[in-house]
């Protein structure tokens, strides 16, 4: 781990002298240049993980892909999604908003006598283990994730916002950040607050973000991949999460949208809560009421109208066409393989 960070740090050095900090001084931005620093972080991050993506997720899909590529304008506007996610667009966004509001909420608590109870420190030695402290963090906040994601599916004003999500008939390695950006300021308000709750170290905090988003870009691609019937069960795999994406999904469960497999990481949650289903197979993916047949809902092809379509959905102004629920499939059936 001391290794990793160093061989970080370092990286992060040269980038920020090479590339950001000129940037800033040449923009009249120099009292900035603290926060730049920070902001090179995300940048590295981001860039490494795009080169995973592009190095290791492009080709495994082209070597197994579930479906041929037939919208490649759908596949671009994910793209700008990844790359306003990934290269520090949108975290610049919340150094803005919503980190400053939290940082003043527990700058406040601190002069209280509030002290983050360090949840890593109450596994004995885990001090003094950084890979047991972070896979402790990474099952929190796997947690938090899967909370977050059942009342997306579970509260209509949320659920017209994750429906830019779901409403991808192209699923690939690049879906993962197709979300209405409100969404994720929503679901960032969440996770900022539970990391400054338990005191997570930044470096830690920064490690957990990466692997999330990584692992969550894997599960979300078109990758003809399983881990078994054991490997199934600890890890989200591409086939565990493509049935959670499903348009056929069971228009029972209560709520606007049904579904299962709401983890991002661990399938545990799933078993847990009782809302896992396992070798369901690789069916197709979107929102039922995108098919014709069912009223051929529009969810927006562009990045500004399916952020437009969501905020009209959350306030009730984007009416659903008038169609039957989709048919329900008989017990114990599973999706075409």
């Amino acid at each position: 781990m001391d290794t990793l960070s160093q061989w970080f740090g370092n990286c992060q050095q040269w980038l920020f002298e090479t590339l950001v900090q000129p940037a800033l001084f040449h923009l009249g931005l120099s009292n900035f240049i603290e926060d730049g620093y920070d902001a090179t972080m995300w940048l590295l991050v981001g860039l490494l993980q795009v080169a995973v993506l592009l190095l290791v997720f492009g080709p495994l899909q082209r070597l197994r892909p579930v479906e041929p590529v037939t919208d490649r304008r759908q596949i671009g506007i994910d793209v700008l999604y990844t790359l306003i996610h990934r290269l520090g667009v949108f975290r610049l966004a919340l150094f803005f908003t919503i980190d400053p509001f939290w940082d003043s909420i527990f700058g406040q608590l601190h002069i209280w006598g509030f002290a983050p109870f360090q949840l890593d420190q109450y596994w004995p030695g885990v001090t003094d283990q950084a890979w047991v402290s972070l896979i402790i963090y990474l099952l929190l906040f796997d947690l938090v994730d899967y909370l977050y994601h059942r009342a997306q599916h579970r509260f209509a004003w949320l659920w017209a916002l994750h429906a830019v999500h779901h409403s991808q008939r192209q699923m690939t390695m690049w879906s993962d950040d197709r979300n209405h950006l409100l969404d994720d300021m929503l679901r960032d308000v969440v996770v900022v607050f539970v990391s400054q709750l338990v005191g997570v170290p930044p470096a830690q905090f920064v490690a957990i973000v990466a692997i999330t988003q990584l692992a969550q870009s894997f599960s979300h691609a078109n990758l003809r991949m399983h881990f078994g019937a054991i490997g199934e069960r600890l890890l989200v795999s591409p086939r565990f999460h493509r049935h959670h994406h499903s348009i056929a999904y069971d228009a029972s469960t209560p709520g606007p949208a049904g579904g299962y497999n709401f983890a991002a990481l661990f399938p545990i949650w799933d078993v847990l809560f009782r809302s896992a289903r396992f070798g369901v197979g690789y069916g197709p993916t979107g929102i039922h009421d995108q098919q014709p047949e069912l009223g051929g809902r529009d969810y927006g092809r562009g990045f500004w109208s399916q952020q437009w379509l969501g905020l009209k959905r959350m306030v009730g102004r984007d009416r659903e066409p008038p169609v039957a629920a989709p048919p329900s499939r008989p017990p114990g059936a599973a999706e075409g393989a």
